[in-house]
C-alpha cells in the first residue's frame, strides 16, 4: 500500500528518513495479518534510534496532520513480538516525555489508553511478565492518566486496578518496577470508586510498609508513595481504616524524624507528602480526633515555630497551619446562648417566620457544635456507589440565581391596592395640590413651609434629664406623628433582667452644664478644654440621661466640680467660663493627679463642705464642648440630647457616647489603605493556637457581659473597661484573654440568632505606648475588606477636647479568618455548621486613661439623622419647598420621616404652578440595613445639596420632586443591628408583601411608590442607598432584561425583548463625574434571590425602569482619583452630591430643549462631564468577591474567591488631573446659611 506524501506542520512536503520508516511499518501493518517479527523490530528499532537522536524527529511525528502516532500505536495493538512491543514502548516514552500536554492529548484521541491497558491485560498473563515491559507500560500510562478524564473508569472495567497492586506486593524490594507502579496507583486512586476497591485490597497498608521508618535511602520511591497514599486517603473510607490501624501518630513521627534529619531542608518535597497525608486523614472527625490525641497540635506547633525564619519552609508551616486549625476543638461561643441578649415582643409572629423557629428551639440546643456537622459519618459503601468524575460533571458556567424566566423579568406594573386603599397616602403629596394662595413670594419665609423649631442662641444652657416632660417632636409636622395602621402597635419591652440598675457612675447629664465663651462663639472659634483631669477619662465614660439625683452623680464622679467651690491649689474659675484658654491643639498627654480635686475650666472648686451647702439645688458638673458650628453646620451637641430624650430603645438607653455628643470632622489627611504584611494572619493563628497548647497561659477574666444583671466593671488597674450601652452601641461580652489582649463578642439582631458584624463600643483605662489586640469572634461574613486594606474605626476623647473631634482609621495587624467557634446545624437554619470568623487588630494607644471609642464604619446614628434634619429644616432658604413628614411609627415606636424637597414656584401664576405641579419625581431611600452606615453619609451628602443655594442645586430643585425617606430601618439603627429591624428580618427582602404590622416602614414607602403609580406619577429614579462590605469603589445594581438574558442559555431572540437602554445612562455619568464611582462594577442582572429587594421590586412592580441600589464602599477605592485611599465621611458626601449632579446631567440628556440653564452652570457642567475621560465597560455580574489572593501562599480558610471578577484595564480613568469644583461636600455647605 503507497502512502501519501506526509506533511510537516508548516504544510512542507517532507520525504525525511522518519516518515519514509513510518511508512514502511505502516505497509508491514496493512499487509499482513501476522507482522513480520524482524522487519518490524528492524525498522522500529532505527525510528527510536532517530528519536533518540534527533529532536526534529519527534516533532515531524506528532506534527499536524502527521499519522505518526497512528502507525505507532497500531503496531503496538498488531504485534506480539516482545522487541517489538518494547521498541515501540521506548518510542512512546520518548515522544510523551517532552513536550507533554499536546502530544500525550493526541495519544489519548488516538485510542491509546485503551490500547495500553489491553497490552497491559495481556502482558501479565505471561508467566513470569517481563519486567522491562511492565516497567515501560506503567511509565507511560502514569503520564497519560492525568491527562485522560475517563483514565480511572477505563482502568477499573480493564481489571488494571489489581495488577497494579499485585506487582507492588509482589515486589517491594524491585525499586525500578514498583515506582511507576506506585505512580499509576496514584492516579487511579484520583478516581473515588477505584481509592475505595484498592483500599480493601490492602492498599494503604502496603503504602505504609514501603514508607517504613525513617531511611534516608530511595527518597524518590518515598516522595511517590506519600502522594500516593494522599491520594488514597482522601477517601473517607481509606481515611477510616488508616485511623483504626494507629497511622497517625506513625505519621507524626516520620514528620519528626525528617525535621530533626533534614537540616539543610533538601528534602522538604518528602516533608510535605508527609503533611499532605495528615491533612487528608483530618478531613475525618476521627482522623482529627486522633490528631490531637497524639498531640498533633503541639507537634506541628513546635516544628512550625523551628522553620518560620527559613522562607523556604513556608509551605509546610502554610500545610501546618491548616491541619492544626482543622483540628482546634470546635467550640460554642462563650455565651448562654447566640440569640440577641435583648427581646422585644412583636405584635404578631407569624408562624413560619424567624422568629417563631427560632423561640421554638429548646433552650440550651440553639448553638451546641451537632456532632454531625461536617457529615464525616457517610456510610463506606456509598462511595463505592458513586461516579464522582470530573468529565460527568457539567462545566457549563451557569449561575443559578440569575433569573431565567421572560416573563418574571418583565415589569409587571399590578398596583394590588385599590386606589381607594392608597388614597390616605394623598397628604404626603401636598406639592400636586398646593396653590400657594396664602403665600406671600415677597416675605422671607413661606408659610407653607415646613415648621421647623429655630436654634437656640449659642448661649450656656443646662441641659435637662430625661425624666421630664418631653417637647413637641423636633423634626415632624403637627399630628402627623401617628402610624398610618388603624391599631396601636404594641409598644416594646426590654427582657433582660436587670437592665442598667446598676451603671458604672456616668457623668448625669442634670449635673452637666456646657459652656461656651460667648465672644468666641460668635467668632465661631474652637474652644476646647484646657485641662481633664485624671477621673474624667477613668469615671466619666459617657454622658447619662438618667434623672439621678446631682448629689449622687457628684459622689461618683470626682471630676464633675461644683460651681463657687475653690480647688485645693486655690485657684479660681468663673462659672461662666471666662477665664477659659483656647487650648494650644497639642496632642501630650494630659497630666496625672492625685486625690486632690482640680476644677476643669470654668469650675470653681471649694473644699469648704458650709459653702457648698449653698449650691444643693443648682450645683452643675462643667464640660466644656468644642464648639464646631463653623465646619459643622449641622451638629449641635444641645440639639442632639434633645433629639435622643425622644429616640426610644429596646434597652432603654439612658447614655450618650462621646462622638455623637462631640461630633466628627473629616480629617485632613489622607488615610490610605493598610498595607498586608505577609504572615500576619499566620502569626494571629499561631497565637490562637497557643491558647490550646499553653493554656494556663490563658487569664479568660470576663470584663464586660450584658448577659449579667449589673455588667462587671473591673477597676484594678489591670483590665480595659468596655460599654456599648448607648444608641447604635453593639459588644456583648469581652474577655481578657491575655493581659493586652481582649476577646470581643457581637450581640445578634434582635429577634435573631445571627448577622453579626457591626460593631461600636467604648473602651477607656488603657495604658499609652502598649499595643493592646482586640478579636471579635463571631462574625458571619466568609471575607471580608479587613483583608484587603480597611481599618476600623477610632475616635479618641482626648483627642477631641484638645480640638481634633474625629473619627480616625487604626489599628495594624489586620486580618479576617475564620476561627474554632462554630454554631450547630440547628442554630444555622438545618444547614451544615457554620464557623464564625475572626476580625482582629492591634491598637497602641496614644494617651493614658483616655476614653475610647471603636466602629465598623463611621457611626450615624437615628438622633444625628433628626437633629441633621431639624437644623436643614431650619436653615433653609425660602427658594426651597421643604417639607418633612412622618410617614409611620415603628415597631420601636419611632418616626420614620419623609422630606419633601424642590423648588418653591416663581409666583402665583397658573403656568408657575402648573410647572411646579408636573415635576418629575426622583424617590430616595436608604440605610435599610443598619450596619451600612455609608449609606447615611451619603444621603447626608445629598440632602445637604439639594438644601444649598448653590445654582445647580436650584436647578436641580426646578427640574425634579424629591421624595426622601433618609432612614428605613430606625428601630434597628438604634438597637445597634447588623441588618434586620426589630421583627428579625432583612427589611431590604420584604418589598413584595410587606406586613404592615412586622414592616411597616417598608408597606408604607411602597405604598407611596403606588400611589404615584396610580396617579401616573411613576418616578423618573428610584435609588436606594447601600453600603458593601466585600468590594472597593461606589457602584449600582440596576435592571435589564437583555443583561439578564444574557448572563443565562435562555434562547431568547434579542428582537423579541424590547428594552431601553436608559438605565444605563445614570451609572455612566457618575462614572465620568465622581471620582469614588466605578463603571466596570456595576450589573444589571436580576438574580432571584434578590427579587424581593426595593430594586427589583420598584422595577417590576412600579415600573422605574432607572430603579437603583447604589452600594457605597466600607473600604476604599482602588481605581480613580481616591485610589488606594481608605474612604471617608468627606468622599462619602462628596458622592451623595455627585449624585445630584448626575440627575442633573440625566435632565439635560433626557429633555435639552425645555431644560433652561444659566450659561455660566452649563459651562461648569460641561467641564465636570465632557473633560472626563470616556468609560466603556461591559455588563460585569458582580460577585460577592472581588479581590485578589492573599499575599500569603495560603488563604486560611477566609475564603476568598480566587475566581474573582477583576478586571483592572476597565477600570475608570484617574479624573484626578482635572479641575473639580464639587471636589467635596464642603463646596456646597458655603450655600447654606
Amino acid at each position: 500500500m503507497n502512502k501519501a506524501k506526509i506533511t510537516t506542520d508548516k504544510g512542507v512536503p517532507s520525504n525525511s528518513r522518519v516518515l519514509t520508516l513510518l511508512s514502511q511499518l505502516e505497509k508491514i501493518n496493512a499487509e499482513s495479518a501476522v507482522l513480520d517479527a524482524d522487519n518490524a523490530r528492524h525498522i522500529t528499532s532505527k525510528i527510536l534510534h532517530l528519536i533518540q537522536t534527533q529532536e526534529k524527529t519527534k516533532k515531524e511525528m506528532t506534527a499536524k496532520g502527521s499519522t505518526g502516532m497512528e502507525v505507532i500505536l497500531s503496531t503496538l495493538e498488531s504485534t506480539r513480538d516482545l522487541q517489538t512491543t518494547l521498541n515501540t514502548l521506548y518510542i512512546l516514552n520518548e515522544l510523551v516525555s517532552v513536550g507533554g500536554g499536546r502530544r500525550i492529548c493526541v495519544l489519548v484521541s488516538k485510542g491509546g489508553t485503551q490500547i495500553l491497558l489491553q497490552l497491559l491485560m495481556s502482558a501479565i498473563k505471561e508467566s513470569p511478565p517481563c519486567e522491562e515491559l511492565m516497567v515501560q507500560l506503567h511509565c507511560i500510562l502514569a503520564k497519560v492518566g492525568p491527562k485522560d478524564k475517563k483514565f480511572g473508569i477505563k482502568a477499573r472495567l480493564n481489571g488494571a486496578l489489581n495488577i497494579t497492586l499485585n506487582l507492588v506486593k509482589q515486589n517491594l524490594q524491585n525499586y525500578k518496577l514498583i515506582l511507576p507502579c506506585l505512580q499509576v496507583l496514584r492516579v487511579y486512586s484520583s478516581n473515588s470508586v477505584n481509592a475505595v476497591s484498592l483500599g480493601k485490597n490492602g492498599v494503604v497498608e502496603l503504602m505504609f510498609k514501603i514508607i517504613g521508618p525513617f531511611n534516608k535511602k530511595n527518597t524518590s520511591l518515598l516522595k511517590v508513595t506519600l502522594d500516593t497514599l494522599a491520594a488514597l486517603l482522601k477517601s473517607k473510607t481509606n481515611a477510616r481504616r488508616a485511623v483504626d490501624r494507629g497511622c497517625v501518630p506513625t505519621l507524626l513521627a516520620i514528620y519528626q524524624d525528617w525535621h530533626r534529619a533534614d537540616t539543610r531542608h533538601r528534602h522538604m518535597l518528602i516533608r510535605k507528602g508527609i503533611l499532605g497525608c495528615i491533612k487528608n486523614i483530618t478531613n475525618i472527625k476521627l482522623g482529627r480526633k486522633a490528631f490531637i490525641d497524639s498531640d498533633g497540635m503541639r507537634t506541628l506547633y513546635n516544628i512550625s515555630q523551628d522553620c518560620l525564619p527559613v522562607r523556604a519552609l513556608d509551605p509546610l508551616i502554610n500545610t501546618s497551619t491548616l491541619i492544626m486549625r482543622k483540628c482546634f476543638p470546635k467550640n460554642r461561643l462563650p455565651v448562654p446562648t447566640i440569640k440577641s441578649v435583648f427581646h422585644f415582643q412583636l405584635p404578631v409572629v407569624p408562624a413560619n417566620g424567624p422568629v417563631a423557629q427560632i423561640y421554638s428551639l429548646p433552650p440550651g440546643v440553639d448553638d451546641v457544635v451537632d456532632e454531625s456537622d461536617d457529615n464525616d459519618d457517610t456510610d463506606a459503601e456509598t462511595e463505592n456507589e458513586t461516579e464522582n468524575e470530573d468529565d460527568e460533571k457539567d462545566q457549563k458556567l451557569k449561575n443559578d440565581d440569575i433569573e431565567t424566566d421572560i416573563n418574571n423579568l418583565r415589569p409587571k406594573q399590578d398596583l394590588s391596592r385599590p386606589f381607594e386603599e392608597l388614597k390616605i397616602y394623598e397628604r404626603f403629596f401636598p406639592e400636586l395640590t398646593e396653590d400657594f394662595q396664602g403665600y406671600d413670594f415677597g416675605a422671607e419665609w413661606s408659610s407653607k413651609s415646613m415648621p421647623v423649631m429655630k436654634p437656640k442662641d449659642p448661649v450656656p444652657i443646662v441641659v435637662p434629664t430625661a425624666g421630664e416632660e418631653q417637647s413637641a417632636d423636633l423634626c415632624s409636622t403637627k399630628k402627623e406623628k401617628k402610624l398610618l395602621r388603624n391599631e396601636e402597635q404594641t409598644k416594646q419591652t426590654a427582657s433582660r433582667a436587670g437592665d442598667f440598675e446598676n451603671p458604672p457612675a456616668p457623668l448625669g447629664i442634670n449635673s452637666l452644664k456646657i459652656t461656651k465663651n460667648d465672644a468666641d462663639v460668635q467668632a465661631n472659634k474652637l474652644l476646647p478644654s484646657q485641662y481633664l483631669k485624671h477621673e474624667l477619662h477613668r469615671e466619666m465614660e459617657r454622658l447619662n440621661l438618667e434623672g439621678e439625683s446631682v448629689s449622687k452623680n457628684l459622689k461618683n464622679c470626682n471630676y464633675a466640680c461644683v460651681n463657687g467651690q475653690k480647688n485645693k491649689g486655690g485657684h479660681q474659675c468663673s462659672a461662666s467660663s471666662k477665664g477659659c484658654q483656647q487650648f494650644s491643639g497639642s496632642s501630650e498627654p494630659l497630666p496625672e493627679y492625685g486625690s486632690s480635686p482640680l476644677c476643669c475650666p470654668g469650675v470653681e472648686v471649694d473644699h469648704d463642705d458650709d459653702s457648698s451647702s449653698s449650691h444643693s439645688s443648682g450645683e452643675q458638673g462643667v464640660l466644656e464642648v468644642p464648639d464646631t458650628a463653623a465646619v459643622l453646620p449641622l451638629h449641635d451637641p444641645e440639639l442632639y440630647i434633645e433629639t435622643v430624650k425622644h429616640t426610644k430603645s429596646v434597652p432603654e438607653y439612658t447614655e450618650v457616647a462621646y462622638p455623637d455628643y462631640f461630633g466628627h470632622i473629616a480629617p485632613t489627611f489622607k488615610e490610605h489603605t493598610l498595607e498586608r504584611l505577609y504572615g500576619v494572619q499566620r502569626t494571629k493563628i499561631f497565637q490562637d493556637i497557643e491558647r490550646l497548647i499553653h493554656s494556663n497561659d490563658i487569664l479568660d477574666k470576663v470584663v464586660y457581659d450584658l448577659d449579667l444583671s449589673s455588667c462587671p466593671i473591673i477597676d484594678d488597674g489591670e483590665s480595659l473597661k468596655f460599654n456599648s450601652q448607648f444608641e447604635s452601641g453593639n459588644v456583648r461580652k469581652a474577655i481578657q484573654v491575655r493581659k493586652f489582649e481582649y476577646d470581643l463578642i457581637l450581640n445578634s439582631d434582635i429577634n435573631s440568632n445571627h448577622y453579626h458584624q457591626w460593631f461600636y463600643f467604648e473602651v477607656s483605662g488603657m495604658r499609652s505606648g502598649v499595643p493592646y489586640r482586640f478579636n471579635i469572634i463571631n462574625c458571619e461574613k466568609s471575607n471580608s475588606q479587613f483583608n484587603y486594606g480597611m481599618q476600623a474605626l477610632m475616635y479618641s476623647v482626648q483627642e477631641a477636647l484638645s480640638g481634633r473631634p474625629r473619627w480616625i482609621r487604626t489599628g495594624t495587624d489586620i486580618c479576617y479568618y475564620k476561627n474554632h467557634f462554630s454554631r450547630s446545624s440547628i442554630a444555622a437554619g438545618g444547614q451544615k455548621g457554620k464557623s464564625y470568623y475572626t476580625i482582629t487588630f492591634t491598637v497602641t494607644f496614644q494617651h493614658k486613661d483616655d476614653v475610647c471609642y471603636f466602629a465598623y464604619h463611621y457611626p450615624y446614628t437615628y438622633s444625628t439623622l433628626k437633629m441633621h434634619l431639624q437644623k436643614l429644616g431650619s436653615m433653609h432658604s425660602p427658594q426651597i419647598y421643604y417639607r418633612q413628614d412622618v410617614l409611620c411609627e415603628t415597631l420601636g415606636g419611632n418616626s420614620c420621616h419623609v422630606l419633601t424637597i424642590t423648588a418653591m414656584p416663581e409666583s402665583k401664576c397658573y403656568e408657575q404652578i402648573c410647572h411646579f405641579r408636573n415635576r418629575p419625581y426622583i424617590f430616595l431611600s436608604a440605610r435599610v440595613h443598619p450596619g451600612e452606615t455609608n449609606a447615611s453619609w451619603v444621603m447626608k451628602g445629598t440632602l445637604e445639596f439639594l438644601m444649598s443655594n448653590s445654582p445647580m442645586a436650584q436647578s436641580l430643585r426646578e427640574s425634579y420632586i424629591f421624595k426622601i425617606v433618609p432612614m428605613l430601618n430606625p428601630d434597628g439603627v438604634i438597637n445597634g443591628n447588623h441588618r434586620c429591624s426589630l421583627s428579625g428580618e432583612d427589611l431590604n427582602r420584604q418589598w413584595q408583601s410587606p406586613n404592615p404590622d412586622l414592616h411597616p416602614t417598608i408597606y408604607h414607602t411602597k405604598s407611596l411608590l403606588q400611589y404615584l403609580a396610580a396617579i401616573q406619577r411613576t418616578p423618573l429614579v428610584y435609588c436606594d442607598y447601600h453600603g458593601h462590605s466585600r468590594k472597593k469603589n461606589v457602584f449600582m445594581y440596576g435592571c435589564s432584561i437583555k443583561e439578564t438574558v444574557w448572563q443565562t442559555n435562555v434562547s431568547a431572540a434579542s428582537s423579541e425583548l424590547q428594552e431601553d437602554l436608559g438605565y444605563r445612562t445614570l451609572p455612566k455619568i457618575l462614572s465620568q463625574i465622581a471620582p469614588a464611582f466605578c463603571m466596570s462594577s456595576c450589573s444589571f442582572v436580576v438574580e432571584k434571590s434578590k427579587e424581593s429587594t426595593a430594586r427589583v421590586v420598584v422595577w417590576r412592580e412600579i415600573g422605574v425602569q432607572k430603579s437603583y441600589t447604589m452600594e457605597s464602599t466600607l473600604c476604599g477605592c482602588d481605581q480613580g482619583k481616591y485610589k488606594g485611599l481608605q474612604i471617608g465621611t468627606k468622599e462619602l458626601e462628596e458622592m451623595g452630591a455627585k449624585f445630584c449632579v448626575g440627575l442633573l446631567r440625566l435632565k439635560r440628556l433626557t429633555s435639552p430643549v425645555e431644560y433652561k440653564h444659566p450659561s455660566h452652570f452649563l459651562d461648569l457642567e460641561n467641564d465636570l462631564i465632557e473633560s472626563s475621560c470616556k468609560v466603556t465597560s461591559p455588563t460585569t455580574y458582580v460577585l460577592d468577591e472581588d479581590e485578589p489572593p492573599f499575599l500569603e501562599e495560603v488563604d486560611y480558610s477566609a475564603e476568598s474567591n480566587e475566581d474573582a471578577d477583576v478586571n483592572e484595564n476597565a477600570a475608570d480613568n484617574d479624573p484626578s488631573t482635572q479641575e473639580d469644583v464639587l471636589s467635596d461636600s464642603e463646596a456646597t455647605r458655603v450655600y447654606l446659611h
